[in-house]
């Protein structure tokens, strides 16, 4: 696969997004976005793994690093900002890559913010990896209301997970990793699959 070098910068109301695209050999089936943990970057095991697989199915894949990370800056940005430079991010994106279904996703933060904007940015369906329901000991710190994004949305979580694990709901699909914990690292080539299988009963992938 044929990705683009770090210094793919995209302007942002909060300063450059980096993005880092993925091709694959053939025409595209979808375009699918990716974004990273709040103290992570878009290298986790279960991202990589998920943009190879991807890839390997007919998606361009593009994993966005946010301003505050370009920045070099550990603590997170707002979720407003965190909002505001994916939108600004997503909107050339979909101009680079037309005439595709836009699928949304993340781990941890990232899926959060994929959750929250999915709707504006009018993605077909979320991809969330480890959806951080509460802070860790904080069950009454619900974000469940996150996950209702009027569209197919797929929550993969370990059950070890300090954050908790989500209910399933209306459009919202929860696969529990037994034995996983909040970074997915065990089995990231298996999640990955399962991703996959969930995006191919929606015709997103190559057949």
């Amino acid at each position: 696969m044929g990705a683009v070098p770090h210094d793919d910068l995209i302007e942002t109301p909060y300063g450059p997004a980096r993005v880092d695209t993925a091709r694959p050999p053939g025409p595209a089936h979808a375009l699918l976005v990716l974004g990273h943990g709040a103290g992570g970057g878009v290298d986790a095991p279960d991202l990589l793994a998920f943009c190879d697989a991807a890839v390997a199915v007919g998606l361009v894949v593009a994993r966005v690093t946010q301003p505050y990370r370009v920045a070099g800056r550990r603590a997170p940005a707002p979720a407003g900002h965190l909002d505001a430079a994916w939108t600004a991010v997503l909107t050339v994106l979909r101009a680079r890559h037309p005439g595709v279904p836009l699928l949304v996703g993340g781990r941890s933060s990232g899926a959060r913010v994929a959750c929250r904007t999915a709707r504006g940015v009018g993605a077909a369906g979320v991809v969330a990896l480890a959806f951080p329901l509460h802070p860790p000991g904080r069950p009454e710190r619900s974000r469940a209301a996150e996950l209702t994004t009027e569209v197919p949305t797929l929550v993969v979580n370990g059950d070890r997970d300090p954050f908790g694990v989500p209910e399933p709901g209306p459009g919202v699909r929860v696969v529990v990793r037994p034995g996983q914990r909040h970074d997915l690292r065990g089995d990231p080539a298996g999640t990955a699959d399962l991703v996959i299988d969930w995006l191919r009963e929606h015709g997103w992938v190559r057949t």
